[in-house]
Order: structure tokens, then C-alpha cells, then sequence
């Protein structure tokens, strides 16, 4: 193939309809994957953009199926694909492929030799492909030594997260050519089916219902034991899961909630969920869904054996009475279902928060004020709860409990609420008055008041004073008043009116005002 890449001893482009036995589902699943993204650019752009690389108009996208790299190593390296990108400007990038299906996890090991095939080729990324989930492309399954991962990077997608990707593409975009939505469309359909080996996060790990028995037995954990490391990593991957079918949902992207700190560094993520289960017997997730009142937090209590979801919000700041601002939430929740849903009341200072039903709020409005303390609400915490007793430690019904838990929440509670909005002031219309005579009061002056003050009486005469001759204005004259003319109608002459008191002569034009050339 004339067009190869120079990093690849064979290959073959990435076929929509591969041949290959019918064991080889991961080769026919990613070749078809891979021809996708070579056929239909806006899907390619939207999934590389996870990778962080742009993909824009110029850009040509060469995807291949079980390529064979140049290696040193004596056993032949091929990854289940090769992608590269090439822009207009003659920059080029590249990334291996390594894909597994079904039950099957990641090899470790096998990545280990592709990311150093990778360097060897001078070839940056390598993306993996399985079933298991990470709240974010580059939170890897499989980590790279630090050496190795100063030159290759290593990103991860579900198969599940490339379906729901697919998905959204499909709702939102606007296709120029309906034959790439067509050919979208039908790769959805067959990473859809059964047969194929996609599988969505159903079951948590091992450990888990002995750890949730050991909790209610009153035993310690430890945070470095592997059955509470495995467990947070089953309760992080079925978070990932969950975020991906509220997405297929609601058909907009839900994202995991996480601090810039586990973002950076996904091993302290596991590090902090794995003290938190050890310390209060707790996993945690927080869900941000676009345009929402508040992300949503959900919780398994080990000890209690329940679920919670809940969302905050600020109360109102410019109503001044607790039935007000309790009115104002309890409209949002108009058509809510009381069942199992809590409304949580905090206040400033060390006030306790207070906690009751919703329908008991409903009924009483005034109950969260019980105690007459009478400060107002600073916040409201909308809970549901649901107890799963003993289904809460089976692997399986776990899962199904907390998929179907959290999207009810949503639908039952978080579509109604919404942040504040004060309401912006109006003009105030101002009624003309015939009455008022708009004519200045000098009642002061005429009366002889000083209506300055000493304060600034001193100021103007230090500021006199600091003047020199030339500096300080001309004085003004004194009982001067402007002469005018009238004209006698009986007579027909004219009479002058003057200032009797002021010697007109006797006033002398400033420098400042004579005109050029008069002496």
C-alpha cells in the first residue's frame, strides 16, 4: 500500500463490513468502529476531542485494522488498530488501538508493550478499548511506568461511552449528508445487539456483599485492604455507567463532578474514595447534568443500607419571613411524589439544620420554625431515600436498585427545581404636581446666613492668599447693574436707565480680552 504509514509493516484500512472468524468479535467491533470515524468526520471529531486532539475541515483521518508496527522487539507487535490524523498544514499525529470485548479486561502487560512499541515509532497515544468504565478518557485503567508515560499517553473508552457519544451525535447534530447519519446510525444499532459483546457496568465486585455484611457486623476497614479498593472500583465504573445512561436519557452529556486535584491525579481519586468507605462507611458521586439547579449528589450508606440523591439550593434572599421562602420551594414541588422525599432547612450561625417530609412541610409550612428561633432559612436540601434492606448487598440487585433509583429522582424531583432569580426593581411613576413652583429659596442669602460654614470661608482665603497679583481673577464690581433702553411710546424718545452708583469709566479692560493689534 503506497499511502502506509511508515511506523506500520502491514495493514489494512479499517473495513465497515470486516471479514474475520466469528471468535474475533473485539477485531470485527473495532474495525467497524474505526471505519466509522474515518467515514463520518463530525462522529471522528467529536470522539478524538476526548483525546485532546482537534480534528478540523483539512483534516484526513486514516484509520487501520490489525497492523503489524516496526518493533526491535523479536515478537510482532499488532495492536487491533491504528489511527492517524493529518492536518492541512502537514502535521500529523497517530495513536494505537488495543480493544477488548465481553467479560474480557485489560492486559496490562499487552498495553505495556504497545506504549513501548508506541515510543519506539514516535507515536504519543495509545487509546484502549473494553467494557470497564473510568470517569474520564485519560483516567486509564491501565497506568504507564512514569519514564514510559513522559512520552506516551494512555486514554480509555468504554464501549458504552462510544455508543452514547454515537447517540447524542445522532439527537443533536445536523447532518449535511444524510448518508454519514445513516451509517452512524447503523453502527449504534449493532454495537447495540447482544451478539456483539458490549456490556453495560451490571454487577458489583466480589467483595462487596461480604464487606456490606462485615459493616453491619461493626468490623473496621481498612483503606489498604483489596476488598475496599476493589469495591470503590466497581462503585467508580458504575457511576461512569450511570452518567452514560442519564445521558442516552436525557440526551445531553451527564458528567461525574470531580475536583481539579482528582482530576489531575485519578490515583488520589481512588485514594480519598477508599478513605471515605473506610472512615463512614460511605460511597459518594456527584453528577452534574447541564442546566440544572445543582448537581445531583448520590450516596450508598453501608451502615444503613439505603440510597440517597439529593440537590441544594440557596433560599431567597430578599424574602423576609420563613413561610416565604418555604412557599417558594414548595411550589417547585407542586407535582412531586411525597413518597420517601425530605426537605433538609439550614440556617446561619450554629443553628441546627432541621430536616422533615415533604409531606409534612405540605401540611405545615411553619414547622421548620417549631422552635421560635425565628431566623430564616439559608438553604434547602431536597432528599429522597430508599431503603433496599436486604437487596442492598447483592452484586446484581445493587445495581438494578440504583439504576432505577437515581433517574426517578430526577424525574420526580430534580426537572422542578430551580435557582432564584431575583426579580429586577421597576420604575416608580412619578405624578406631575401644577402646584409646585420650581423657584429657588434665598431666604438664607437675602437673611444674611453663611451658609458655607467657617470650614470653607478659610479654605477660600487660604486659597486667595496663595494666589500672586497676576494669578488672583479680576474683583468683581460692585452694585453694577447692566443699562438698558426703553422707549417712551407717548413721546417717542428714549430713556436711559443707569447704575447711579458706579463710575463706568473707571473700569479697565483685562489683558487677557484685548483683541490682536489693539493697543
Amino acid at each position: 500500500m503506497q499511502d502506509r504509514p511508515s511506523a506500520l509493516l502491514s495493514g489494512e484500512r479499517a473495513r465497515l463490513i470486516p471479514v474475520a472468524a466469528d471468535t474475533s468479535k473485539e477485531v470485527r467491533a473495532t474495525s467497524v468502529l474505526l471505519a466509522v470515524m474515518g467515514l463520518v468526520p463530525q462522529f471522528a471529531q467529536r470522539m478524538l476531542d476526548t483525546v485532546g486532539q482537534r480534528v478540523g475541515t483539512r483534516t484526513s483521518i486514516d484509520c487501520y485494522a490489525e497492523p503489524v508496527l516496526r518493533s526491535s522487539n523479536a515478537l510482532k507487535v499488532r495492536p487491533d488498530g491504528y489511527i492517524r490524523v493529518r492536518s492541512g498544514k502537514g502535521r500529523e499525529w497517530a495513536a494505537l488501538v488495543e480493544a477488548k470485548i465481553g467479560r474480557n479486561d485489560l492486559n496490562a502487560e499487552q498495553v505495556l508493550a504497545y506504549a513501548e512499541a508506541a515510543r519506539e515509532n514516535g507515536i504519543g497515544t495509545v487509546i484502549t478499548i473494553s467494557n470497564q468504565f473510568v470517569p474520564f478518557p485519560a483516567h486509564a485503567p491501565v497506568q504507564l511506568p512514569r519514564v514510559l508515560a513522559r512520552h506516551v499517553s494512555v486514554f480509555h473508552w468504554s464501549w458504552m461511552f462510544i455508543l452514547t457519544q454515537a447517540k447524542l451525535m445522532l439527537n443533536e447534530h445536523r447532518f449535511a449528508n444524510l448518508l454519514e447519519k445513516s451509517i452512524l446510525a447503523e453502527m449504534v444499532l449493532y454495537l447495540r445487539h447482544d451478539s456483539v459483546g458490549t456490556t453495560r457496568f451490571d454487577r458489583m465486585n466480589r467483595e462487596w456483599k461480604d464487606l456490606v455484611l462485615a459493616v453491619n457486623a461493626g468490623r473496621a476497614l481498612s483503606k489498604t485492604s483489596s476488598e475496599v479498593e476493589n469495591t470503590v472500583g466497581a462503585w467508580q465504573q458504575e457511576c461512569r455507567d450511570l452518567s452514560l445512561l442519564l445521558s442516552r436519557n436525557l440526551g445531553r452529556m451527564v458528567t461525574i463532578r470531580l475536583s481539579r486535584a482528582h482530576r489531575e491525579d485519578p490515583s488520589q481519586y481512588v485514594r480519598d474514595a477508599c478513605e471515605l468507605l473506610a472512615q463512614s462507611y460511605c460511597l459518594e458521586c456527584t453528577l452534574d447534568i447541564p442546566d440544572t439547579a445543582s448537581e445531583i449528589l448520590i450516596k450508598a450508606d453501608l451502615t444503613r443500607r439505603c440510597l440517597t440523591a439529593s440537590m441544594s439550593l440557596d433560599a431567597p434572599r430578599d424574602k423576609q419571613r420563613v413561610s416565604s421562602r418555604v412557599n417558594w420551594l414548595l411550589r417547585q414541588l407542586a407535582r412531586s411524589d411525597e413518597e420517601g422525599v425530605f426537605i433538609e432547612a439550614r440556617f446561619p450561625g450554629r443553628r441546627q439544620p432541621r430536616q422533615v417530609r415533604l409531606s409534612e412541610l405540605k401540611a405545615n409550612p411553619a414547622c421548620l420554625d417549631e422552635d421560635g428561633a425565628g431566623s430564616l432559612p439559608s438553604s434547602f436540601t431536597v432528599l429522597m431515600v430508599k431503603d433496599l434492606a436486604g437487596k442492598f448487598s447483592g452484586s446484581r440487585t445493587f445495581i438494578e436498585e440504583l439504576e432505577n433509583f437515581v433517574p426517578t429522582f430526577y424525574a420526580n424531583v430534580g426537572q422542578y427545581l430551580q435557582t432564584y432569580v431575583v426579580k429586577p426593581p421597576k420604575p416608580r411613576k412619578v405624578e406631575a404636581d401644577s402646584s409646585f413652583d420650581p423657584q429657588i429659596d434665598n431666604s438664607g442669602v437675602e437673611d444674611g446666613l453663611d451658609l458655607e460654614g467657617p470650614a470653607a470661608r478659610n479654605a477660600d482665603s487660604a486659597a486667595n492668599d496663595a494666589l500672586t497679583e497676576e494669578d488672583r481673577p479680576n474683583e468683581p464690581i460692585a452694585d453694577m447693574v447692566v443699562a438698558t433702553q426703553t422707549t417712551d411710546d407717548s413721546t417717542g424718545q428714549e430713556n436711559r436707565l443707569t447704575a447711579p452708583a458706579t463710575d463706568l469709566t473707571s473700569y479697565t479692560e483685562p489683558d487677557t480680552y484685548r483683541r490682536p493689534g489693539e493697543s
